[in-house]
């Protein structure tokens, strides 16, 4: 764990659970693709750079979540490093109370506001800045996040953050979280259609042939909006329908379960309301909200 690998003359990735990337910009200056999920990963990776005589000038994150940002603010701290974001994604970072408050809906209890969902705030520079490495190219990969961004580096490696899942993610787990659903099918579209040297997912393994990992993915969503629509073929209310969700996939609920899933599953229903797989009425005391399939 935290092996660093050599992706292209310039270009590496430290494998770990959220993989990061290194772009070295001379012998001694490199740039980060994310941070890690916290404090103790940092130093892991600090390390890494040590070992090999590298000076960190900036932290490129891909996208918000706490296990892409974990790492900021210890490596902010001790090298004076920018961290480099844009948008909504920059508002979070800076913010991550956000985070944790979005999943949840309102105030978050304590069971949310922990390390794997609520990072240490850094100072952010956005992608126009000075100091922002411009021979890197930006690739917007939204969809699981706000306004997530891949990075591709000029000896041709990709950086496809968390626009992909493993098989072995998928198949253990199901659902992937999804802020939202048009917009992430539109981004493997596009994926399906890249070209690289190699593709770094930060979740699954390196791979040169990223098309089949893209159409798992897609078929995956695919399954999980047609049971939804089957689901709803008798009014059914949310709470109900995640019940139903949850033990179709064998998921054990909790707080953060109960935040991550419902969220996307949220995302889903919204998704299919507006393509018109599904609508919306009232029970006629107006207590619940249910969903059908029309």
């Amino acid at each position: 764990m935290y092996e660093l690998c050599q992706a292209a003359e310039k270009s590496y990735y430290i494998d770990c659970p959220a993989k990061i990337g290194i772009y070295r910009t001379s012998e001694r200056e490199v740039y980060l693709i994310d941070s890690g999920s916290d404090k103790e990963a940092a130093k892991k990776v600090k390390k890494v750079l040590d070992e090999n005589g590298w000076q960190l000038r900036g932290i490129l994150n891909t996208h918000s979540h706490a296990d892409h940002i974990g790492g900021n603010y210890y490596l902010q701290q001790k090298t004076g490093c920018k961290v480099f974001s844009t948008g909504i994604e920059a508002d979070f970072i800076r913010h991550p109370i956000l985070e944790p408050a979005f999943l949840y809906g309102g105030y978050p209890g304590r069971e949310l506001r922990h390390k794997f969902l609520l990072a240490q705030g850094s100072e952010v520079s956005d992608f126009t800045d000075d100091a922002f490495p411009g021979e890197i190219e930006i690739l917007p990969l939204a969809g699981h996040s706000f306004n997530m961004t891949g990075f591709r580096t000029p000896d041709d490696v990709v950086y496809l953050a968390d626009c992909l899942s493993s098989r072995e993610t998928l198949d253990k787990y199901g659902i992937g979280f999804i802020y939202d659903v048009g917009a992430y099918l539109e981004t493997l579209e596009a994926v399906q259609h890249m070209q690289a040297k190699l593709f770094v997912p930060s979740h699954a393994a390196a791979t040169e042939d990223i098309g089949p990992l893209v159409q798992y993915n897609v078929q995956q969503v695919k399954r999980i909006a047609e049971y939804m629509i089957e689901l709803c073929k008798e009014p059914v209310c949310f709470e109900d329908l995640l019940a139903q969700l949850f033990q179709r996939y064998q998921l054990k609920i909790n707080f953060q379960q109960y935040a991550l899933v419902g969220s996307t599953i949220r995302s889903y229903l919204v998704w299919l309301k507006e393509a018109g797989h599904v609508t919306v009425e009232f029970e006629e005391d107006g207590k619940r909200l249910l969903w059908r399939t029309p």
